[in-house]
């Protein structure tokens, strides 16, 4: 798996992007709660598990939806995957309804104008920074102008959700003198979920980060992350990342292990981006 962060003037739309390659006969592995993701297969294909028992076969050319439980992947063979993420402005850019819509499921756009002809492009080369050149100017020409008021709200939902370790809806209210009913329709609409559902999905996120790559005690993060005792804890990070806080300490999978490290991007990268 290799990462590659946005342009600069892309970095309010999109997370990373990745490209993952592996040579197993049959591949695998789980994949945690998440953004959407625009992925582009470019060998082989496969299917998604979601949390809710629902089995969908990967288009070739897949918008993956905001995931909110860990999810099951498979590949039927040797395969190499090109992804990207979308933050909250990205999904209107590239979709422009309603996220929730779309929550733990797929949709093909190879039937879109220009998806096909990147595909296509991306299968002809095995240059990484030029598959990486070829995506981002692709996309660039998809953004769309959004209003001052939706970047306030995006930049109002996004720092409540890395500023504090378990995010109170009360506090995002505060901040943006919304009703909790406001509140619900928006992050509905942007994220694709109401925001006591997105708070423990990025309490989990956070908490996974902590485990797996800073170290820290899973157990310390109960008292932490305000939940209710350690099954609570265990629960939580299951559903979310689809691995104990044990697991993730002694044995993450593979594809835990990579996922984390986009964390790890540099540069002007926006804190959420690291986990998107």
């Amino acid at each position: 798996m290799r990462y590659f962060a946005p342009p600069e003037q892309l970095n309010a739309y999109f997370g990373s992007l990745y490209i993952f390659t592996e040579t197993a006969e049959h591949y695998s592995d789980v994949t945690r709660a998440d953004v959407p993701q625009l992925r582009f297969m470019l060998d082989n294909s496969g299917n998604y598990h979601f949390h809710d028992g629902t089995i969908l076969p990967t288009p070739e050319v897949c918008l993956l939806g905001p995931t909110m439980g860990a999810t099951r992947f498979e590949l039927t063979g040797p395969g190499r995957v090109v992804g990207i993420s979308l933050l909250p402005a990205g999904w209107i850019a590239l979709h422009g309804g309603d996220a929730s819509t779309l929550t733990d499921r797929v949709q093909e756009m190879a039937h879109l104008g220009g998806y096909r002809d990147l595909l296509d492009q991306l299968r002809a080369t095995d240059d990484a920074e030029g598959m990486s050149a070829l995506c981002w100017s692709f996309l660039s020409e998809r953004l769309v102008p959004l209003p001052e008021s939706t970047w306030r709200l995006l930049e109002a939902v996004d720092g409540w959700l890395m500023g504090e370790g378990s995010p109170r809806i009360e506090t995002l209210a505060d901040i943006t003198g919304l009703s909790p009913r406001q509140l619900a329709r928006l992050t509905n609409k942007y994220y694709g979920c109401p925001p006591k559902l997105l708070a423990r999905k990025y309490r989990a996120l956070r908490c996974s980060a902590r485990i797996a790559l800073d170290h820290e005690s899973w157990q310390a993060l109960c008292d932490d992350g305000r939940f209710y005792d350690q099954s609570h804890f265990i629960r939580e990070i299951k559903h979310f990342i689809g691995l104990t806080p044990h697991q993730l300490q002694t044995e993450p999978s593979a594809v835990a292990q990579l996922t984390l490290l986009r964390r790890s991007l540099g540069g002007d990268v926006a804190v959420i981006n690291r986990f998107s």
